[in-house]
């Protein structure tokens, strides 16, 4: 049987692992590792190659400790909000206390430059800037409508820019891909304002629903569903995506369910559910990026 002193043990690092959203940083690494394997790295690389390189390990866990870290302070600044938001998970984060939340973001924070110096320079400075962007994103910028939309959307995508200046990799499918990606962010965003439009409004947080209204978020995200279903068909058009092309016609098809989805939706759940619908489009997406070159896959296996 576990002692009392185990099961708070237990619960406390439960606790963390939901601050810093483990699942989410599993997922990362998962994703950071598949583009690096078959977008970034040359084609004459085998999979091992990859996978043990150094650089790019500890690349990918300083970009994990500085998304851990962002987690950890936007839950520190976020409390009172998602206890009104999410009132079982805020009770669960509780069991770590601010003090402890804070101490933890300035060690991981310090960690991520040690890791990042071994990589290089301009490592260490991508890193540190990226941090500063992350605390002033939480402390300042959330809260300010549509700017702090479009910052969130970016802070997320940049983890993979890192590898895409590691490996030197230029190529415009990328940055089409990457626009694409931005674009579907930036409707995660403006659907996570209204899942959580009645703690914003609580405690006047500036977001798109709450200054310009419910209506005017929908309709921005009507017009970023469709700017993202125009980059969509240059993608399909321009580059041969090999397989790939299944999941963007797939993508298209579920954007335009999430825009009906979205003016239906008026209570937080289904706002909830619109939310992981996205997730799990930006989760297909991810894996379906083997579906690019099939005959490269093989090759990098064997």
């Amino acid at each position: 049987m576990f002692s009392s002193a185990q099961k708070q043990m237990t619960l406390k690092l439960f606790s963390m692992f939901v601050v810093v959203r483990g699942l989410n940083l599993t997922l990362i690494v998962i994703a950071q590792y598949i583009t690096a394997v078959f977008i970034m790295a040359p084609s004459s690389q085998s999979l091992s190659d990859v996978l043990l390189d150094r650089s790019l390990f500890a690349l990918i866990l300083a970009t994990v400790g500085a998304i851990a870290s962002g987690y950890i302070i936007n839950n520190f600044y976020d409390s009172e909000k998602d206890s009104i938001n999410r009132p079982h998970m805020a009770t669960l984060e509780q069991y770590v206390s601010q003090n402890t939340k804070l101490i933890l973001y300035f060690i991981i924070n310090i960690i991520v430059i040690i890791i990042a110096s071994y990589v290089s320079f301009r490592s260490v400075l991508f890193f540190s800037i990226y941090i500063f962007i992350i605390w002033f994103y939480s402390h300042k910028i959330k809260k300010r409508p549509i700017i702090g939309n479009l910052i969130s959307a970016i802070l997320t995508i940049t983890p993979f820019f890192a590898i895409f200046l590691y490996y030197k990799n230029y190529s415009g499918l990328i940055f089409v891909f990457g626009f694409y990606l931005f674009l579907i962010l930036a409707v995660r965003e403006l659907v996570k304002d209204l899942e959580n439009l009645k703690g914003d409004l609580t405690l006047d947080y500036k977001t798109v629903p709450v200054v310009y209204g419910e209506k005017i978020a929908k309709i921005m995200i009507t017009l970023l569903v469709v700017i993202n279903i125009i980059v969509t068909g240059y993608l399909l058009i321009t580059y041969d995506l090999g397989k790939m092309d299944y999941f963007f016609y797939g993508s298209m098809s579920l954007l335009s369910i999430v825009v009906l989805l979205v003016f239906r939706a008026h209570t937080q759940r289904q706002y909830v559910r619109i939310h992981n619908l996205l997730k799990f489009l930006i989760l297909l997406g991810v894996f379906s990026i083997v579906l690019l070159k099939p005959s490269l896959v093989l090759s990098k296996i064997l």
